[in-house]
């Protein structure tokens, strides 16, 4: 539903990821004016060179392990083993195959989302855009006879630059052997043997699915365990079938350097000792892309990290100013940069608004097996920082499970203490982003656990987990 204005509201997106993209839709579908501009193609580096590209690669490795695990349910490939177990395929992996797809897939869903903004409305300019103060933009566009300049003035601005892969000096890519996550889409086969260096959620997701196409990995970790910013029982998990599918894991242990050989790449650690592979893929965080965009001019306030600050509805420090995604001091996740664009056009509108309350997100790592959370975890109860009763229940127990050959993963719920009401919860498991939802679902409308266990889940199912969960920590009134 459009708004009716005295003039018409003009906005200016800066940056077309998934945080700009729904800004600029939402801001149409009010009746405002908008005008996107994006450097590169709609759907920013998420689309591009991160979110879509990365989790297509994933699912391709996921059908590599199925194809791989397809023995121990009885699928026979050519007979038997001299001692009588079943042939396990041997699979390869044209990686060339892989990225094309990947990036075709990618440019077509970049080209989805610019045909959907033009169609509602959206005026995008394709250049480099920077503020010019607090109610206007410039952008730069390169021409064959030099630059042309294009002053965009607004009522409104939204922020949504998103973020670059963070580089270290010692070990500086270089697009051939030593990658960022943006460069790997450009190898035409499998590493030999790959080096991943970082092992937060980034790390954790290359090496889990190089691994099932067929590469040696050895990750390098400067904590005590991988995924350190997680559930503790969930990374153990994921470590156990790491190690248990041949991947080395390095514990405690920090890149100082990594170079080029003649044949590969030579990692050295701060300790001396040096791990040789071919490739190296650095993940070790990103950096938000804020630097020489004129904010500082405008009046809008930075972190020392260099993040744009924001409040729950994604205001900056300039009234005028909002601010989505990774370039701001929120959770660096897609599905938060969207609602803060939403909820920066409705506030700025004067439409309804629901501030966003980031207990309430719901995240997923996609590594095999995947992991989802959501909620209050449980370190804080722990700490006594929530208040709230702890009940895990193993997949292995679960018929689909067992029918599926699923070893490994669990349902973990959050209750709060004397009411049972769902505080937050853990599911480690095949497409555990799909089943988190109930969970998100239960804390964001603050069910009990009894109200979860009157829900009818399938028979059998992996659902049927969540509802058993529930049902355990039936509240006696």
């Amino acid at each position: 539903m459009a708004f009716e204005f005295e003039r018409k509201q003009s906005i200016a997106v800066l940056g077309g990821g998934p945080g700009g993209y729904e800004a600029a839709l939402a801001g149409a579908q009010l009746g405002a004016e908008v005008t996107l501009v994006e450097r590169g193609g709609v759907g920013g580096a998420a689309v591009m060179t991160d979110v879509v590209p990365s989790k297509t690669l994933i699912a391709t490795a996921d059908a590599t392990r199925a194809i791989g695990d397809a023995a121990d349910l009885g699928v026979q490939f050519f007979g038997r083993t001299e001692s009588g177990r079943p042939i396990r395929p041997e699979v390869a992996v044209n990686l060339s195959a892989v990225n094309k797809r990947l990036l075709g897939l990618a440019r077509q869903q970049s080209e989805d989302m610019r045909s959907e903004l033009v169609h509602a409305g959206v005026r995008i300019v394709t250049g480099e855009g920077r503020l010019d103060g607090p109610d206007a933009v410039i952008v730069s566009t390169s021409k064959e006879n030099g630059t042309d300049f294009d002053r965009i003035e607004a009522d409104t601005m939204v922020i949504a630059v998103g973020a670059s892969p963070r580089l270290l000096p010692s070990a500086m890519p270089d697009g051939e052997r030593i990658l960022t996550w943006t460069q790997l889409y450009s190898l035409n086969s499998v590493p030999e043997h790959l080096i991943v260096v970082g092992s937060g959620v980034t790390g954790a997701e290359f090496a889990s699915a190089y691994t099932y196409l067929g590469a040696k990995v050895t990750l390098i970790s400067s904590r005590d365990r991988v995924l350190p910013g997680e559930d503790a029982d969930a990374a153990t998990v994921l470590e156990k079938v790491f190690r248990r599918n041949g991947m080395t894991v390095l514990s405690k242990s920090r890149a100082e350097s990594v170079e080029r050989t003649e044949n590969g790449v030579v990692a050295t650690l701060t300790d001396g000792r040096t791990v040789e592979g071919s490739h190296c893929l650095l993940a070790v965080g990103s950096i938000p892309n804020t630097a020489g965009i004129g904010l500082e001019g405008a009046g809008v306030q930075l972190t020392p990290s260099g993040h744009i600050r924001v409040n729950r509805v994604a205001r900056t420090s300039m009234p005028s100013i909002y601010a989505a995604g990774d370039c701001s001091n929120v959770l660096p996740l897609a599905s938060v940069a969207s609602m803060q664009g939403r909820t920066a056009i409705f506030h700025a509108l004067g439409d309804s608004v629901t501030p966003i309350e980031l207990r309430n997100v719901a995240s997923n790592i996609f590594t095999t097996p995947e992991i989802a959370t959501v909620g209050w975890n449980q370190r804080e109860i722990e700490e006594g920082i929530a208040q709230g009763d702890i009940y895990k229940l193993a997949l292995k127990s679960n018929p689909r499970a067992k029918m599926q050959g699923i070893k490994d993963g669990f349902v973990k719920l959050f209750a709060r203490t004397g009411s049972g009401t769902v505080i937050g919860g853990v599911i480690v498991a095949p497409r555990a982003s799909e089943l988190i939802l109930p969970v998100a679902l239960a804390v964001e409308h603050r069910l009990t656990v009894d109200q979860v266990a009157r829900a009818f889940s399938v028979y059998p199912s992996l659902s049927n987990s969540i509802t058993d969960a529930a049902r355990a920590m039936h509240i006696v009134l």
